[in-house]
């Protein structure tokens, strides 16, 4: 595996460590290294040289590094010169950047690769409000033909596109909806070309409609519909080349939505935030009643659980919590 070294002016490496870890979840062969005010060029580059040494693979390693031309820069630069064929710099460090480069990982093993693919996404990363300060740009060709979607009724009813049938990449109940975790790595892992939210309340309120629908990351369409909608959806013909992503507010919309047709087999849980009649299970599920209810009846209609923050998380055991919520509450 490409080691990774991220490093930095003061604090911002391990703030943006401890970022990406949350979003992405725990990486191994990833080091920060910083430069603190009492410190030199000597010390970053005894920092840098010990962080190599725990890698795995001492012969693949990226730095991701805040500012072009600074100490840090300098730093590894110099001991860039003896491993110039196989290791790779890239300045500018943001959030974005270093997702991918925790995501490349996955298909990439040379770390000149991963710096020359992240540098798009730490661009695509730099956006601004309002939209019209964005300075303007050719429409690039890749991001329509990614778009394989019916718009507007162009497509006459009963065409049938590809095999007729949307391939359900993940479908997560999370109260959060589209946030950080699933649009980085959720969308990276499972690689969807389209994120739908399935909530009746979410449809009709406007402000997170938008908010949601901005939210998508580059070359990923989102849309928001009610449950009836996204029921006459999951059967119809010409969303055969759909690769979608679900996104469900509850479990309550996502065993109405399965009954009213979407074949779904399996539900990965994310969060679910708590309120007044709910107990909370562990620091990020609270279920009341009707949630046990719905879990109760999606599991006898074989429906399995995936219970996983990232996609690097390990499984946990899904049953256990909704017995707890059952005790808890007196059921």
């Amino acid at each position: 595996m490409v080691g990774i070294i991220l490093a930095s002016h003061g604090s911002f490496a391990e703030g943006i460590f401890q970022s990406a870890q949350m979003i992405f979840g725990e990486q191994e062969n990833v080091q920060t290294v910083t430069l603190k005010p009492s410190e030199g060029p000597d010390d970053v580059h005894a920092k840098m040289e010990k962080a190599v040494a725990t890698f795995d693979d001492p012969e693949q390693v990226l730095f991701l590094i805040d500012l072009w031309g600074g100490t840090p820069f300098n730093q590894a630069s110099n001991i860039f010169e003896d491993h110039k064929d196989t290791w790779g710099i890239v300045a500018g460090m943001n959030l974005p950047m270093v997702i991918e480069a925790y995501a490349s990982r996955l298909s990439m093993d040379s770390a000149q690769e991963i710096a020359a693919h992240i540098i798009q996404t730490a661009k695509d990363g730099v956006k601004v409000k309002p939209e019209e300060l964005e300075p303007k740009a050719p429409e690039a060709a890749a991001a329509e033909a990614n778009d394989a979607q019916p718009k507007g009724g162009s497509i006459p009813e009963g065409t049938v596109i590809g095999d007729g049938k949307i391939d359900y990449v993940l479908a997560r109940v999370d109260s959060r909806l589209l946030h950080g975790q699933v649009a980085t790595s959720w969308t990276k892992a499972t690689a969807p070309n389209r994120i739908i939210v399935v909530s009746d309340g979410v449809a009709h309120d406007n402000l997170r409609k938008n908010m949601i629908m901005q939210a998508a990351p580059p070359g990923v369409k989102a849309n928001v519909v009610p449950v009836s909608k996204m029921e006459e959806v999951a059967t119809d013909p010409r969303f055969g080349n759909t690769k979608a992503l679900i996104l469900f507010e509850n479990p309550e919309d996502a065993l109405q939505a399965i009954k009213g047709g979407m074949d779904l087999k399996e539900l990965n849980i994310g969060s679910m935030s708590h309120s007044e009649g709910k107990v909370a299970v562990n620091n990020v599920l609270s279920m009341g009643p009707e949630d046990v209810k719905a879990f109760d009846e999606l599991k006898k209609m074989g429906v399995q659980f995936d219970l996983r923050k990232v996609p690097a998380d390990k499984k946990g055991n899904f049953d256990e919590l909704v017995e707890k919520a059952r005790k808890g509450l007196g059921l």
